[in-house]
């Protein structure tokens, strides 16, 4: 079994991948590798719902809208309000404007 250093070695590993990364495609083509096409499609909804939150929009609206379980919208809402980490918030603040009210509270 693999020490606990040694998963961090790789998790620090491939964010250092991310950040060698330069276009949209690049990104696109290693996550296509990366990832099954369930995992990427599990991102990509966390990320839209996380984007739906920071709108206000109601978790019954986040649903209807993706279809995401209820559950799922709730963890993500959780480590968006909540967490420690704050990975959401860092990108939500680096890519729009439009969720500056969120960040008010």
């Amino acid at each position: 079994m693999a020490s606990k250093s040694f998963k961090s070695d790789l998790v620090v590993d491939l964010c250092e991948a991310f950040l060698d990364l330069e276009t949209v495609e690049d990104v696109y083509v290693f996550l296509m590798d990366l990832c099954t096409p369930k995992e990427l499609k599990d991102f990509a909804e966390r990320w839209a719902v996380c984007q739906l939150i920071a709108q206000n929009k109601t978790y019954r609206a986040i649903r209807a809208e993706t279809g995401v379980s209820l559950t799922t919208i709730g963890r993500v809402a959780r480590f968006l309000q909540s967490e420690p980490y704050g990975g959401y918030k860092r990108v939500l603040k680096k890519r729009e404007k439009k969720y500056e009210k969120f960040f008010e509270k």
